[in-house]
């Protein structure tokens, strides 16, 4: 969300900032709205005080015995209480169209994320690891886990339909194993909060994350208007929803493990098979809130901290710095952690890992006061996987298949396996 003052006094930055990502400018557009509110406020204003003025001197006109000026007077005030409440429902209609204007342009890119319309233009910042040579046709998940009976998409389409999956027996612990693995690294090693957030949030928590009103068709609704949490992040960046925190409180670092839940409305076609893309998924979320001069450092921190489950994993990834035209609606700079998949021959993004600047603090009246003064700024908010639960399932399948269709267990998982170390059918 923008500050419309920022806009007047930058609309040239503004714009410039659109364009990277590919959009049309909007600053006359929007400043447009606004003028026409301050003009209206002006015109309220000036009503409001001749209103006050004239019913001073209807006393005035009273005191003097002038009747037919009171009369006068008073049929003014009257005329007056009219305009201004109708004044104060179009003030009404023109605030809520200018912040609905505002609520669905994208955060601004920083300076230094390179331009480019798609994922084609995603800069490699590093790769960790060597893909393993297998001496035979590599699998993909899907094929192994249905191979070991131990992974079944179609019950799961009888039961809820397309895009859902039970898993089951020692596949199903290998899942929860993974979590708690993230879980414990996050909370034991780089202090995390463990937190156990609601699954279902209120429309102004969507609001502030940047799901709605845009994003609407991504997500879940309950028949009685609840919304179901398309990741944690939602959750647990709007725990600082409309406070002043100290400085000395921050940075918070919260994680959560929890379902996830998207209707995948534009995936239509894409990763059909497999869970890769699913309606109903878990994930490891990692979130941050920061002052703005830390938030950057933290940036790099989050990013290190999800890498490090899969450096742990032993799985070969790579980092990519996203381009103005991939990055999510509220990132201000994003990093995606592909992790490599010999089954389908290919990297594919893991985590995500995003710094949202004030954009979402604004959306949530999100704010710190700083150490040693009386100033109140906007928080810095960053999210990021670490990681999605389910592609990590099915990364350890792929790269720990074996010739003879079992699975290795990684080193990192196996005391959370009761010491399996292998998949079998």
């Amino acid at each position: 969300m923008f500050d419309i003052k920022w806009i007047r006094d930058n609309a040239a930055a503004f714009d410039a900032g659109l364009k990277s990502r590919g959009l049309e400018p909007l600053a006359d557009k929007v400043i447009a709205l606004d003028e026409a509110r301050r003009q209206h406020l002006t015109k309220l204003q000036d009503a409001q005080s001749r209103r006050n003025s004239a019913s001073k001197e209807i006393g005035k006109a009273k005191g003097a015995k002038d009747d037919a000026l009171a009369a006068k007077l008073m049929a003014e005030v009257a005329e007056l209480k009219e305009v201004i409440q109708q004044g104060e429902e179009e003030e009404r209609t023109l605030t809520r169209a200018l912040d609905d204007a505002l609520a669905v342009i994208p955060n601004l890119p920083r300076e230094d994320v390179p331009v480019g319309s798609d994922e084609k233009g995603n800069v490699e910042v590093r790769r960790v690891g060597e893909p393993r040579v297998l001496d035979f046709k590599p699998k993909q998940h899907f094929e192994i886990g249905e191979a070991l009976g131990l992974m079944d998409f179609e019950t799961a389409g009888k039961v809820s339909g397309a895009r859902f999956v039970f898993l089951k027996g020692a596949l199903a612990r290998l899942d929860r194993a993974i979590g708690s693995f993230m879980l414990d690294l996050h909370t034991g090693t780089f202090g995390y909060t463990e937190t156990n957030p609601p699954l279902l949030v209120r429309d102004d928590a969507a609001f502030g994350t940047g799901n709605l009103p845009k994003f609407a068709e991504d997500l879940f609704q309950t028949t009685n208007g609840y919304w179901l949490i398309p990741t944690a992040e939602v959750s647990l960046t709007n725990v600082v929803r409309d406070r002043i925190l100290d400085e000395a409180e921050l940075p918070m670092r919260m994680t959560a493990w929890t379902p996830c839940f998207r209707s995948e409305a534009g995936a239509a076609g894409r990763d059909t098979r497999g869970m890769i893309r699913q309606h109903q998924f878990s994930k490891v979320e990692l979130v941050s809130i920061t002052t703005p001069e830390e938030s950057l450092a933290e940036h790099e921190r989050m990013t290190n901290c999800a890498e490090e489950v899969l450096k742990r994993l032993e799985l070969p990834y790579r980092t990519m710095l996203l381009c103005t035209g991939d990055m999510g609606f509220a990132s201000r700079r994003t990093y995606d952690i592909e992790v490599w998949l010999p089954g389908q021959d290919a990297y594919r993004e893991i985590s995500s890992c995003s710094v949202c600047g004030d954009f979402q603090a604004r959306r949530m009246g999100a704010r710190y006061r700083a150490a040693g003064g009386k100033d109140v700024r906007f928080v810095h908010t960053l999210n990021g996987s670490g990681l999605a639960v389910g592609r990590t399932l099915v990364a350890v399948l792929e790269n720990y298949q074996q010739a003879d269709g079992s699975v290795i267990i990684p080193e990192a998982l196996r005391p959370y396996m009761g010491g399996l170390a292998k998949l079998e059918k």
